[in-house]
């Protein structure tokens, strides 16, 4: 008998302060998710259900929930930044050197990838994010976009970077081949030994090359 193939079904995603669920949906919803369910709770947030292909059978999968962070988490984030002095003259050495180790790298800390079929259509949708960003106040400052292009050396692929209006300027590069990687960074969705912000990432990958950056990692 053959079996069904598995699939993620979701992943949970948790807003730090009351006041940041809308924003934070709304960056979600800039990226291309789309809302099934926007429910409220009793304290006056809200529990929002996305979804990630809405074209996609989404049978129980491709789901992204975003809620807000339970106290006793906020309790145990606030009792960590308060034990490592965050912010402080004092600050433990280590907060510093997860922060460049991030900073250098957005997937070094707790991230999620999204696999688009189009680079057109990546670059559409994160070009409006970024327009929308600059123009939400609620937005600005809470989100930063970070652009790997693809390795050198495939003449088709270099003379499309070349083109893109989102990576030509690009100095980074994937850790494969044959592919390209938007990093959105934001501390509206919080996550992290800090509790101080997760990173969606959307990949693309060329067709016709079946070693690539996500089917071979090159370090």
């Amino acid at each position: 008998m053959m079996s069904s193939p598995n699939t993620l079904g979701h992943v949970a995603l948790h807003y730090g302060r009351p006041e940041d669920g809308p924003a934070a949906a709304a960056l979600l919803e800039l990226l291309g998710f789309v809302v099934r369910e926007e429910i409220p709770l009793p304290d006056g947030t809200f529990f929002y259900h996305f979804l990630v292909d809405p074209n996609a059978t989404n049978n129980g999968d491709g789901i992204l929930y975003l809620s807000p962070l339970r106290r006793s988490h906020r309790w145990l984030y606030d009792t960590i930044r308060d034990a490592l002095a965050l912010g402080t003259a004092t600050e433990h050495p280590a907060v510093a050197k997860v922060r460049a180790s991030e900073q250098s790298d957005p997937e070094a800390g707790f991230h999620v990838g999204f696999l688009m079929r189009s680079l057109e259509a990546l670059e559409v949708r994160i070009s409006e994010t970024q327009a929308a960003v600059a123009a939400m106040p609620e937005l600005q400052g809470r989100v930063e976009f970070i652009f790997n292009r693809a390795k050198p050396g495939d003449a088709e692929i270099d003379a499309r970077m070349e083109a893109s209006p989102l990576f030509k300027t690009a100095t980074r590069h994937t850790y494969g081949r044959n592919g390209v990687q938007a990093f959105v960074r934001t501390d509206l969705i919080v996550g992290g030994p800090l509790g101080d912000g997760v990173v969606l990432e959307f990949d693309y990958v060329f067709p016709g090359r079946p070693e690539n950056m996500l089917t071979k990692t090159e370090m």
